[in-house]
């Protein structure tokens, strides 16, 4: 299922809780319209939005479950559970994205732990990775894929406008298993450098389905350009603070 990717964008279709797009079959419309557009796979949270979707689209889901309360610079919310990994397996994802950093999990279990209960149910894992240290241990505890996901909204990776190109080309310099190009893409041309610098496949989200963001870098340059909501300056990924102040999907 890994290899399905190669070469493909992956949209990650999500609404924070409060955003006019939160309810599934928004997120069912938005993903009819993003594999019309040419996605190869979406990316996708909670167990509602990932059982709907996969009845709805016919490219692979990779599906995660964010703990919000849990958020955090600090935490692992990104799917930080054995048992939240297999209610996203039982919702019908074809892959499992996980945190897969070094930081301690919330159920004290390992991340290694994570992967070898999602591999006994027969599905991958995509670990979100924020640094070199990280997915070299993302890859020891049998991760089928890493993502550059979580790089700039940890401590310590902080900061940065763009997305974290460096770290693509150290990351498919030095594993063995596949990269994944996210965080802060969006435009082509970063999308395009991604692939050029050997990522298996690369990762769009609120830069293709956050409509509030996109209005409001729009709005900003218009002469009345009012007060952004807060919809459009918080991106659908694991950081708060908006794309060009210090994100990710």
């Amino acid at each position: 299922m890994i290899g399905a990717l190669r070469g493909g964008l992956i949209v990650s279709c999500q609404a924070r809780a409060g955003s006019p797009l939160r309810d599934v079959d928004t997120i069912v419309r938005l993903a009819r319209a993003v594999v019309a557009g040419g996605a190869a796979a979406v990316r996708l949270n909670g167990p509602d939005d990932i059982a709907a979707v996969r009845a709805a689209v016919d490219v692979p889901v990779i599906g995660l479950w964010k703990d919000e309360a849990l958020r955090g610079p600090d935490t692992v919310f990104v799917t930080p559970t054995v048992a939240r990994a297999l209610a996203v397996v039982d919702a019908g994802a074809h892959i499992v994205a996980a945190d897969g950093t070094t930081r301690p999990r919330p159920d004290g279990r390992t991340f290694a732990d994570l992967v070898a209960a999602v591999h006994e149910r027969g599905v991958p894992v995509l670990a979100d990775v924020a640094t070199v240290a990280d997915a070299l241990a993302a890859q020891e505890a049998g991760a089928d894929c890493v993502a550059t996901t979580l790089s700039g909204y940890t401590t310590g990776t902080a900061g940065g406008d763009g997305p974290d190109l460096d770290l693509v080309t150290e990351l498919v310099a030095r594993l063995t298993v596949p990269v994944v190009a996210e965080g802060r893409l969006a435009t082509p041309e970063q999308v395009a450098e991604a692939y050029a610098r050997g990522c298996l496949a690369a990762v769009v989200g609120t830069a293709i389905t956050n409509p509030a963001w996109l209005t409001a870098r729009f709005a900003a340059v218009a002469p009345a350009a009012p007060t952004p909501s807060p919809d459009a300056t918080a991106p659908h990924g694991p950081a708060t603070a908006p794309y060009g102040t210090a994100e990710r999907s």
